[in-house]
């Protein structure tokens, strides 16, 4: 009893101190009054004292911005040694609330709810915990080190993807641009200009640049992987390979090289699969794993590839995926490579043949006649292929048809054509002709 007595007097003559260099507006002055009552509570261990004080200091008329700044900063050093949870929370929520509005400890709120956000999520509470930090835009944050606000929007893109949340997920990556990855950091840094806001350096916990862009993008990976979107996971594979770490260490890139080829060949056809496709078979790494060269050197080629054969080779790799580096496939894969299987194999048949039967496109590619008419429609409506079905005649046609300027433009082409044939034969001839006459002469 003595002792809090003791503590209560204590803090009542620091607070008139305060009070008289507040009055002063002595900056130094007040803020070592502030952070000695701070002090004075941890050292009593009186953490009700401490979060009361607290909240006082803040609201006392024409409190000083320097003063609520030091005293937030040094109670946020005293979190860790809290004795329980419940103490520690009660810490942080005094803390938040004396900050909240106030720019000059914008930083400090935003890791104070960083710090809470981790405290709901180990409790179980993944919706409360992203909507408290999606309650702070670090993005508008002139002092956060560019590490952290990468970081501290990861988290929250984490979290929306941990509640399934995918439409905010999407909105909050789109904060951070891929290139900001891509920055010489080895430049020195511009000494700021008077009147500039300093930028505070990041804490020791905060990953580095080249670790936040695989974490960036493994966290896209999780979100394409939900639309199935096999072209952009494979881009986001792509970014992961080129990652100097990666590439430097074969146990992480053979796995992830692994994985791009794996996309490359669910990817649906089109111009930005075709050139990942040839650049990726350029890579000399690629001979290290010989069975995916081959796999994509047959999708290269434009000749027919039969399903059953090729799923015989690749079966066991494809099971072994879900041992490697994230998991399996999805659920689809499977289904989709065969998809992709068919589709190469119609596009191969539509640049030999300008006509086909629908019977001997079925025998090509091992369908039944009913299925191949439903892929052949589905690359049409995709428009990934130009293709007429003429059921009574029972053929395809991969022709397109012609408008008459066209048609015209064609036909004066070749007359053009056999014109000049027509002018260089007779040229021959009238060449032919001299030389004969002269040789007639002598």
């Amino acid at each position: 009893m003595e002792g809090v007595e003791n503590l209560d007097a204590q803090i009542e003559t620091l607070l008139n101190l305060e009070k008289k260099m507040r009055l002063d507006e002595n900056v130094a002055g007040t803020k070592k009054a502030v952070i000695d009552i701070v002090q004075l509570c941890y050292k009593a261990k009186a953490w009700k004292t401490l979060n009361d004080q607290i909240v006082l200091l803040s609201k006392r008329r024409g409190q000083l911005k320097q003063a609520v700044t030091a005293m937030v900063q040094q109670a946020m050093q005293y979190i860790g040694d809290t004795p329980d949870i419940e103490s520690r929370v009660e810490l942080i929520k005094t803390l938040n609330s004396v900050s909240a509005g106030k720019i000059y400890v914008e930083l400090e709120r935003a890791r104070l709810i960083k710090k809470l956000a981790k405290i709901k999520e180990e409790q179980g509470l993944i919706a409360e915990a992203a909507d408290l930090m999606q309650e702070v835009a670090v993005e508008t944050f002139g002092a956060m080190a560019k590490t952290e606000k990468i970081a501290f929007i990861l988290e929250q893109v984490r979290l929306c993807l941990d509640r399934q949340d995918y439409v905010r997920a999407q909105i909050l990556s789109r904060k951070i641009s891929p290139r900001v990855f891509d920055a010489d950091t080895s430049k020195e840094k511009k000494k700021p200009k008077e009147g500039d806001n300093l930028v505070e350096e990041a804490p020791a916990d905060i990953p580095t640049l080249p670790e936040l862009k695989r974490i960036y993008y493994e966290l896209m990976i999780r979100y394409h992987s939900h639309n199935n979107d096999y072209l952009e996971i494979c881009r986001c594979y792509k970014a992961i390979y080129d990652i100097s770490s990666v590439k430097e260490d074969p146990s992480k890139w053979i796995p992830v090289l692994r994985k791009i080829c794996w996309y490359l060949v669910l990817a649906p056809h089109d111009p930005m699969q075709s050139s990942l496709l040839n650049s990726t078979l350029e890579d000399k790494n690629l001979s290290e794993i010989p069975n995916f060269r081959m796999l994509l050197k047959q999708l290269v080629t434009m000749e027919v590839i039969q399903w059953t054969a090729l799923w015989e080779t690749c079966r066991d790799e494809f099971e072994n995926e879900k041992n490697m580096l994230g998991g399996s496939l999805g659920d689809k894969a499977a289904e989709d490579l065969k998809q992709r299987i068919i589709e190469h194999n119609i596009l191969v048949v539509s640049k030999y043949y300008s006509r086909i039967t629908v019977k001997r496109l079925a025998t090509l590619l091992c369908l039944t006649i009913q299925e191949t008419e439903k892929h052949l429609s589905d690359m049409v409506v995709s428009k990934s292929l130009v293709a007429k079905v003429d059921r009574p005649m029972g053929t395809v046609c991969f022709q397109t048809l012609k408008d008459s300027n066209e048609v015209l433009n064609s036909w004066a082409m070749n007359l053009e054509k056999l014109l000049d044939l027509v002018e260089k034969s007779c040229h021959q001839i009238h060449k032919e002709t001299m030389i004969h006459k002269a040789s007639l002469k002598v």
